[in-house]
């Protein structure tokens, strides 16, 4: 039986971020329906910096555990390595948002993904629009490139939401969520006479202090379980970003029932489907047009959005991997 490496060092961040639920959710999946591959999780990197295993350590585990394919679930493929590597890119933010990204840590991204890509047997992405930034930039082999998306991450609990009505955002606090357009729009809307408050639920990246403002409430991290209970008690989930690879919180609100209003930009329409009222990321008015939309159709959008989550699964997502896996072996 054919024996694939699977870099799970991400799957146990116990705040994970987008590609730490992949990791951890498709780790799971695959073990399930993992039929006639052996999978082996490589959950610890050991003592050093990530790219020193990364880059000479994995590949010796490789050749010592005799792998038939190594699968990095978040860019950092091995260049020089003994089998055959399959890689997933999430987005290419660290591109075109690096004040965003730490000196060192977007070095390391423009560095090392635009080689992982070019070495790798096969290249995942999770949306269309990733794969045409991979292919563009990267001069990526089309034939080499999937697209498998995401499905619903976030565990659900039985937490109460927060009581009153509220507009909701998540994602970290950082420049390329396009926070501050969100907040001009949710001022106009406040004039008018709207009586929701604005919850911002992320981990601050530098964005805070120009985010505070009167009705606006900032969470700092949340748990899955505080995050559920937000999500399913939300009015509405906005979400202004100006460039994701996917946008999971899409789906995630969507399966809550929660209705969602969406920037017209990135992944964000891909993964939308007809649910979700879109809007110009870069027009405050056109963002409280749409949210003035979404709260006067809220049931629509709700019905639709629960039927467009539905479409989208984890164990669907292990099935295209393992494909990719059978592909390369």
């Amino acid at each position: 039986m054919p024996t694939v490496a699977f870099d799970a060092r991400d799957a146990a961040d116990p705040r994970p971020r987008g590609w730490g639920r992949y990791a951890r959710e498709l780790l799971a999946a695959l073990r399930q329906e993992r039929d006639g591959i052996e999978l082996r999780a490589v959950h610890d990197g050991g003592p050093g910096p990530e790219l020193v295993f990364e880059q000479l350590r994995l590949p010796r585990l490789l050749r010592r555990e005799r792998a038939d394919a190594v699968h990095a679930p978040n860019c950092f493929l091995p260049l020089r390595r003994p089998c055959p590597g399959v890689v997933t890119v999430h987005d290419l933010a660290f591109e075109d948002h690096p004040d965003d990204f730490s000196r060192r840590t977007g070095w390391k991204y423009r560095t090392f993904a635009p080689r992982a890509v070019r070495s790798a047997d096969r290249v995942i992405c999770v949306s269309a629009f990733t794969r045409d930034e991979v292919c563009r930039r990267y001069g990526a082999d089309p034939g080499r490139v999937r697209v498998i998306p995401l499905a619903p991450a976030l565990a659900e609990g039985d937490a109460r939401p927060p009581p009153g009505p509220y507009l909701l955002a998540v994602g970290d606090l950082r420049r390329k969520k396009n926070l501050p357009a969100l907040l001009t729009a949710f001022e106009r809307l406040r004039a008018e006479g709207l009586e929701h408050r604005l919850v911002l639920a992320g981990q601050d990246a530098g964005e805070a202090e120009r985010l505070r403002g009167d009705a606006v409430e900032i969470t700092g991290w949340l748990d899955d379980r505080r995050l559920d209970a937000l999500m399913r008690g939300a009015d509405l989930l906005v979400h202004p970003s100006v460039h994701e690879g996917f946008g999971l919180v899409l789906l995630e609100a969507m399966a809550r029932g929660t209705p969602v209003a969406a920037a017209r930009a990135g992944a964000l329409p891909e993964t939308a489907g007809d649910a979700a009222e879109l809007f110009d990321p870069r027009d405050p008015s056109d963002i409280a047009a749409a949210v003035r939309r979404a709260l006067d159709h809220a049931g629509e959008l709700s019905a639709a959005g629960r039927a467009r989550a539905a479409e989208f699964s984890w164990q669907r997502t292990a099935r295209e991997t393992l494909a990719v896996y059978r592909e390369v072996l």
